[in-house]
């Protein structure tokens, strides 16, 4: 039940790493880290990012490796091609090779960009083809996939491209789309299947999609089918946001800790 994340910290603690950190614990997972940048932040916005070099992130990600080791490797925010290179080189130098949960982190809850676009293309070619899962929201699976993904049905062929792709399933958000419900499709080389909840209005949704890609790794760390992780992880995410401690003046973080019988 370990995991390695590689992402970045975020300084006012709602998403990357320290998300990440939570979320596998709360899940019952070890959770390892390799860190790809240090970012100021809080819960109003991106202030600053700085870049740790790619070297450095290899290194940590094979002192983790070689010692404690993975059997999930979670990646998040990798800043530029040079890092998502030497994520690649770890992984394929790695056996067994660890399953792989790839959250594509392209752009903050405020706006501030935090994937390079040459590190995207980095990222469909380098990453996607060891991927067991790619987990975008509605704009990240755009950019991936080259549509637009405005709807429902939407959700489902950006799936269906970034398995073309290379990854062996897609896990589409549909948060950013309107409606009621919150609509997620899960597309593998099988076929699809979509998970609906509704809606909680709340600004407290900082971190989120760190968060439940960090909890499909954890239930997959643990042996957990790819269907049953997505279904228990979107749970998770939705107890956190109920469970928001209200910190913050912009999108502030989940409660992690405060979900109960996780």
């Amino acid at each position: 039940m370990r995991v390695l994340v590689v992402a970045g910290s975020d300084s006012g603690g709602g998403a990357g790493i320290q998300a990440d950190i939570k979320t596998i614990t709360m899940l019952g997972g070890y959770a390892a880290t390799a860190v790809t940048a240090l970012t100021v932040q809080n819960t109003l916005g991106v202030f600053d990012v700085m870049a740790a070099p790619a070297s450095f992130v290899r290194h940590q990600m094979r002192a983790v490796l070689d010692d404690i080791g993975a059997d999930v490797v979670k990646t998040g925010m990798l800043h530029d091609e040079t890092i998502v290179e030497a994520v690649r080189s770890e992984l394929v130098a790695t056996s067994p090779q660890p399953r792989l949960v790839v959250d594509p982190v392209m752009v903050a809850k405020g706006g501030a960009s935090l994937l390079s676009a040459q590190a995207a293309a980095s990222v469909l070619d380098r990453l996607l083809p060891l991927a067991d899962v790619v987990t975008p929201n509605a704009p990240e699976a755009s950019a991936l996939a080259g549509i637009a993904v405005l709807r429902e049905a939407d959700l489902v062929r950006a799936g269906e491209l970034l398995i073309e792709k290379g990854a062996r399933a897609a896990l589409v958000k549909g948060g950013h789309l309107p409606g009621d419900d919150v609509v997620d499709a899960l597309v593998t080389r099988e076929g699809h299947q979509l998970f609906r909840s509704p809606r909680i209005e709340s600004r407290h949704t900082h971190g989120t999609g760190c968060t439940l890609a960090s909890a499909v790794a954890a239930l997959l760390a643990q042996g957990v089918s790819l269907a049953e992780a997505v279904e228990r992880a979107r749970a998770f995410v939705r107890r956190a946001i109920e469970a928001a401690p209200g910190l913050g003046a912009g999108h502030g973080p989940l409660g992690h800790m405060r979900v109960l019988g996780a």
